[in-house]
């Protein structure tokens, strides 16, 4: 994959230099880190990290819920004293 998906960029040795200055100069979005100027990593913000995680696991957690959908009929309502 050769795609750039951010238009902020860095090479390795920049990285090296200072990472905390390349999330300031982007304004919290994600630096496409080159090596020879193919994207090999991205530099994000902790939180944007953050989000990121919660979402996939969000969207895991819907995929289940739709796949046990139909299976809701044949389910007998329970209260918490019952479990």
């Amino acid at each position: 994959m050769n795609t750039v998906l951010s238009p902020y960029t860095a090479s390795i040795s920049e990285l090296k230099r200072n990472p905390g200055r390349l999330l300031e100069q982007s304004g919290g979005e994600p630096v496409a880190i080159l090596n020879h100027n193919r994207p090999t990593a991205y530099l994000v913000p902790a939180e944007v990290y953050e989000d990121m995680l919660e979402s996939l696991e969000d969207a895991h957690w819907m995929r289940v819920v739709e796949a046990r959908r139909p299976e809701k009929p044949e389910a007998r309502e329970v209260s918490l004293d019952e479990l």
